[in-house]
């Protein structure tokens, strides 16, 4: 049996006080697993034992922290097969993006693993007699609050590098992903000999996730989900005055310059849009076209969305999967009717079966249409026509989202010269808006956050600086 059947990790696998989660397969409704629920009372007593634990995981040997990251890393991978099919089933994923997510997610912790041994300040210039230090401490105790679309990489990149430089953790996964997104995490530490009560892990809904921002003992959040989500955590940890990272959605341009070649703009289109049933804040949420290309172009997208196979990705060779659930399926479809009924045509897919739906194209898409303004997150790519380059710029910057975009071109140099005009916190040339490295600064601008994950920004987001001096002697001061 599991040994999170019915349980929480924290300080062990424990009974819950909040009840339990039963977990569901979105293709079929079937029941995969139950686990427990927190609730505040668990969130309180994770975060208490996770201070008291706090320091003494600070205080091991850098090269440990390491060690014990690297071990973790080497369980995901020993047990690949098993963790692929957790994220196949509970969150509707294909194989391939199933495999992917676990590649990155190791990856985090292998780079984790390096971040833990690297120097951790620097010495400042002083006077004769003075060293001067700056040098990044751990938080304490960081909360971390991670969704249901990557889940083992989405709490992966967080937990990773807070615990590389000395912090506690404690995860609140989304409640319709909790292995994915947490369990199987904490039996990867478990098995690396992580020191008990330094990783909590709290499957629950919004009750648990408001404790764990509020909670006095947490120093420091950090969240992935939507724009308004994002908006309450932050809000609430301000009246705490704590630090908050946030990624959150986007609405993110693909634009086609005029000498692009339709074939390999059409594949980069399908790719960011449809890419886990566009569950993805990088998704291809925009398509500009030339007006001169935009008929040619959509005609093309909308054959390759009707190729592709739709189905049970567990059971079948499929494309796209399932929708994480079914409110969220009626959502897409009621967005493409809402943005067909303001005028745009409908090439390729529409509609909601269940928790299906189909990859599906939307031309003549204008500003102020449903599609073109709000983030879909499902398999809609919606295709805008623009007259010239200063209104492809407009169009891409159009909105409070600023997360990625992505430019075609056949000349690199007008692409970086285009992508200037962007204020997203990513731009790829010649290329879909969909990536991810564990060693590369991600995030965004505007609604989609603030925050930034990897590499060296991990050091800025999950330590703080501390100024230290030191004299020989005290100085003799006048008073």
């Amino acid at each position: 049996m599991d040994p999170w059947a019915g349980r929480l990790f924290s300080g062990g696998w424990v009974a819950p006080r909040g009840g339990r989660i039963e977990v569901l397969e979105p293709a079929t409704g079937e029941r995969l697993a139950e686990v427990g629920r927190a609730d505040a009372d668990d969130v309180r007593a994770a975060c208490s034992r996770a201070a008291g634990a706090q320091s003494g995981w600070a205080a091991t040997a850098p090269q440990e922290r390491s060690a014990i990251l690297r071990r973790a890393a080497s369980f995901l991978e020993a047990n690949a097969d098993r963790i692929g099919q957790w994220i196949v089933r509970e969150t509707g994923a294909v194989r391939g993006k199933a495999a992917a997510e676990l590649r990155i997610a190791t990856g985090e912790l292998h780079q984790a693993a390096a971040m833990a041994v690297e120097p951790p300040g620097l010495i400042l210039p002083s006077e004769s007699g003075v060293t001067s230090l700056a040098r990044r401490v751990p938080h304490g105790v960081v909360g971390v609050i991670s969704p249901f679309n990557f889940p083992l990489l989405l709490s992966a990149r967080a937990l990773a590098p807070a615990l590389a430089v000395g912090n506690a953790v404690v995860l609140k996964p989304d409640a319709r992903t909790p292995v994915s997104g947490g369990l199987l995490l904490a039996r990867a530490f478990e098995e690396a000999g992580l020191p008990e009560g330094v990783l909590h892990v709290l499957p629950g809904g919004a009750e648990a996730g408001e404790a764990l921002v509020a909670d006095p003992d947490t120093a420091m959040i950090s969240f992935t989900g939507s724009t308004a989500a994002g908006r309450r955590v932050a809000a609430k940890a301000a009246e705490r005055l704590k630090p908050v990272s946030l990624e959150l959605g986007g609405k993110n341009a693909l634009i086609l310059l005029d000498d692009a070649d339709l074939d390999v703009a059409a594949s980069c289109a399908a790719w960011g849009a449809f890419l886990h049933q566009g569950q993805i804040c990088m998704a291809t949420g925009r398509v500009l076209v030339p007006e001169a290309l935009a008929e040619e172009f959509a005609a093309r997208l909308a054959e390759r969305a009707r190729r592709l196979p739709v189905g049970d990705p567990w059971r079948e060779e499929v494309a796209i999967g399932p929708l994480i659930d079914e409110r969220q399926a009626a959502r897409v479809a009621t967005l493409v009717e809402a943005t067909v009924a303001g005028g745009a045509r409908l090439l390729a897919g529409g509609g909601a079966d269940r928790t299906f739906v189909p990859p599906t194209v939307l031309d003549g898409v204008a500003p102020g249409m449903p599609a073109f303004e709000e983030e879909i997150f499902g398999p809609v790519a919606p295709v805008t026509a623009y007259r010239d380059e200063a209104e492809a710029a407009r169009l891409a910057n159009h909105g409070d989202h600023a997360l990625s975009a992505a430019i075609v071109t056949r000349d690199v140099a007008r692409g970086l010269d285009f992508a200037r005009r962007l204020r997203t916190g990513i731009v790829h040339i010649n290329d879909q808006t969909v990536a991810d490295e564990p060693w590369a600064p991600f995030g965004g601008n505007g609604a989609s956050g603030g925050g930034r994950h990897g590499g060296p920004a991990n050091w800025e987001t999950f330590a703080r600086w501390q100024w230290q001096t030191m004299r020989s002697a005290p100085p003799a001061y006048p008073f």
